[in-house]
């Protein structure tokens, strides 16, 4: 059995051909219609087969690992259940000035000789303790006059 000549002619298959090319090799029906899948599981069991399985060793060791893992061949329906870490990103508002900062950042300013901190908040902006809805509030509320929130803080576009 030449097992590269044999990958060549899987490669010329159609997906009705390797379906049942696949029940010869694992005497089970293929789960998946997917042409290019049942090419590489069927060439993986065909070098399996010629060039011999995984070691005992190895088998056990990846039993071990499997034993806790929850294996699946298709991914579950349904909605999909996101990691914590997206939970912040998802309460940022959609329309978010793209030149803001993210929360958390601290824009500082010198101006008249003193130096101001303003921290970014998801909603809004906190300077000296006071919540302000815009950085033009905040620039209104430190100069007296108004101003540009993005001009005096020098904020300038992403692509810029």
């Amino acid at each position: 059995m030449n097992i590269d000549r044999e990958i060549a002619a899987l490669a010329k298959m159609t997906a009705k051909q390797l379906r049942r090319r696949h029940v010869e090799l694992f005497g089970e029906e293929a789960r998946s219609g997917n042409r290019r899948w049942l090419f590489r599981r069927i060439a993986w069991r065909m070098q399996a087969l010629h060039e011999g399985d995984l070691s005992e060793r190895a088998r056990r060791r990846a039993m071990e690992l499997a034993r806790d893992a929850d294996l699946r061949i298709r991914p579950p329906n349904g909605p999909i259940r996101r990691p914590a870490a997206f939970e912040a990103a998802r309460r940022l508002p959609i329309n978010r000035d793209p030149r803001l900062p993210m929360p958390g950042a601290v824009l500082t300013r010198v101006f008249k000789g003193h130096e101001y901190h303003v921290t970014v908040l998801p909603d809004g902006f906190e300077y000296d303790g006071e919540g302000y809805r815009s950085l033009t509030a905040v620039a209104h509320a430190i100069t007296g006059s108004h101003w540009n929130g993005y001009h005096f803080f020098d904020i300038k576009s992403p692509s810029s």
